[in-house]
């Protein structure tokens, strides 16, 4: 009878096992289609009323001279809008561009350093070169079902068990402001620059702060690196454990390379 039990409880193990490595390692879904990029919103003009013109006092008569015309007040002047600076508009380009991140861990007591990259990503930026710090950078997104290791069964986990890209195909980022920018921008100069917003992956958004470095290549196009660091856990990822790994880092880096071209 224990002997019959034992076997059974074996069984369902190795029953159980091979259903999580069936769910775990089966082919994920491809990406859905070319990356299009969120089209950047149009910046509201401010409108900076000029000072209204009061009317005249009315004379009144007295009693023997005749009352004089009345002055009728002159007509309001209306507010005029402030002139905006051109913005040049540049959008990325996917085939030129890679999203990568990077995270250390423990494989058979070796330690290493896991690169994952992915080359669908979108976005636009829009660069006034007359006034840097009034750029716009649009949503960035990235395609996580592109995403490769130089390990396939590692592919299939990060796509299946961790970023689950069957349902959340993309990762985004949506600035919310830029600090540090230089004061002018000129075809061939290099400046750096920080970038916050959100960082979406799955359903957990989280603030996050990119380091840039771009340079302005020549008048339509520019390129530049981003990168940050974070806790995988913030964003209630969790890593699957598998007997060959020992030991997985909790930091994570990111990292943007990207070429845009005016449109």
């Amino acid at each position: 009878m224990k002997r019959t039990t034992i076997l059974m409880v074996g069984g369902l193990l190795t029953l159980l096992i091979a259903i999580a490595a069936v769910l775990l390692f089966r082919p994920s879904a491809a990406p859905s289609g070319a990356m299009t990029a969120i089209p950047l919103a149009e910046p509201t003009a401010v409108v900076q009323p000029t000072a209204v013109v009061q009317p005249t006092a009315v004379v009144q008569p007295t009693a023997v001279v005749q009352p004089t015309a009345v002055v009728q007040p002159t007509a309001v002047v209306q507010p005029t809008a402030v002139v905006q600076s051109e913005a040049q508009t540049f959008e990325i380009v996917s085939s030129e561009s890679e999203a990568r991140f990077s995270i250390d861990e423990v494989l058979r007591g070796a330690p290493i350093t896991v690169v994952g990259t992915s080359d669908q990503i979108s976005g636009q930026i829009a660069v006034d070169p007359a006034n840097p710090s009034q750029s716009r950078i649009g949503v960035i997104q990235i395609n996580a079902r592109a995403l490769v290791t130089d390990n396939e069964f590692r592919n299939r986990a990060i796509r299946n068990a961790i970023l689950e890209t069957d349902r959340y195909e993309y990762i985004s980022f949506a600035p919310t402001q830029i600090s540090g920018m230089p004061e002018r921008v000129e075809v061939g100069q290099s400046f750096s620059f920080q970038v916050l917003g959100d960082l979406t992956i799955r359903t957990v958004t989280r603030p996050v702060t990119f380091d840039l470095r771009v340079t302005a290549t020549s008048n339509d196009t520019i390129s530049g690196i981003a990168t940050t660091r974070v806790l995988y856990r913030d964003f209630a990822l969790r890593i699957p454990e598998v007997p060959s790994v020992d030991l997985v880092a909790d930091e994570v880096g990111l990292e943007l390379e990207f070429v845009a071209r005016s449109r």
